[in-house]
């Protein structure tokens, strides 16, 4: 069996850990952090969309529709989880991820891994672990 990635993430962390077979500890390789996911929504608002005047019929009209701040900032971090396991995979550091997160995290994070990175996950399991010591992680892992 080769070595095995087991990233165990929500909107504002993401735990990587590796473990080489059934019986190994799994070992901490990385432990990423997005603090701006834990920052009050209020604080991440800057001000009001952009509006512009429509000269053809009255009113003002916004320039996008608006944007839940904390899952913008859940999806920048799950694009920034989705690039470090495309770097493993190019560097040939794991043979094959699993991926415990938070439902809605883990389809935030489906949606950003590339094809390639996505033929190495080999298992996902929607649960919030992140705060689970890494005996918890591997029960659920090797049940």
């Amino acid at each position: 069996m080769s070595k095995t990635w087991v990233v165990v993430a929500e909107s504002s962390r993401a735990r990587i850990l590796a473990v080489e077979n059934r019986v190994s500890p799994l070992r901490e390789v990385e432990d990423l952090v997005h603090p701006e996911a834990r920052i009050k929504e209020q604080n991440l608002i800057s001000d009001r969309p952009g509006r512009m005047l429509n000269s053809s019929t009255e009113g003002e009209h916004l320039f996008e529709e608006p944007t839940d701040p904390k899952q913008h900032e859940a999806r920048i971090f799950a694009k920034r989880v989705a690039e470090r396991l495309d770097q493993a995979r190019v560097k040939g550091e794991c043979g094959q991820i699993v991926l415990i997160a938070a439902p809605e995290f883990l389809g935030m994070l489906r949606q950003e891994l590339n094809s390639q990175t996505m033929k190495l996950v080999s298992k996902t399991l929607d649960k919030n672990l992140i705060h689970k010591t890494e005996q918890e992680i591997r029960s659920y892992l090797f049940p």
